[in-house]
């Protein structure tokens, strides 16, 4: 399993809305630049988080864009889930999927299902108000409001 670039670039937009959150909007070019991501591609992960309602949308001269709520209510599994679909090592796991024929004999479910619980435990329990706190602390920024 591997992570788009577009997964990746989400969790950088929330945390980047997080940490640079004044009240005030924040434009597409100035995540943009601070994240080197083109902001075209930028425009595309942002449409997708705000038609989720985890940024609010502003237009006009000072439009941009805030993160919806507080960054310890997004975590790092609803952001990938969001962008990514379906986080499931093999296709059997995936919600909804038909039980294989084989589930009975598969001598490695269990083996997908521990890898699925892991990546699930580790993505689920991490918000982006941690991941805030981490920049933070690694800047030596002890000022934690936000």
């Amino acid at each position: 399993m591997k992570i788009s670039t577009k997964g990746r670039y989400a969790v950088r937009v929330m945390l980047d809305l997080a940490l640079n959150h004044t009240g005030e909007c924040i434009k597409v070019k100035d995540i943009a630049a601070r994240q080197g991501i083109s902001e075209k591609y930028l425009e595309q992960i942002i449409a997708v988080l705000n038609k989720a309602g985890y940024v609010k949308s502003v237009r006009g001269a000072q439009g941009g864009y805030k993160i919806a709520r507080a960054p310890e209510e997004y975590t790092v599994g609803m952001i990938l889930r969001l962008t990514e679909g379906s986080m499931a090592p093999v296709a059997c796991l995936d919600e909804g999927a038909e039980e294989c024929e084989r589930c009975d004999t598969c001598e490695t479910l269990q083996v997908w299902k521990d890898l699925y619980a892991a990546i699930n435990q580790v993505i689920d329990n991490v918000t982006i108000a941690d991941l805030v706190e981490r920049r933070r602390k690694r800047e030596g920024n002890l000022d934690y409001s936000i």
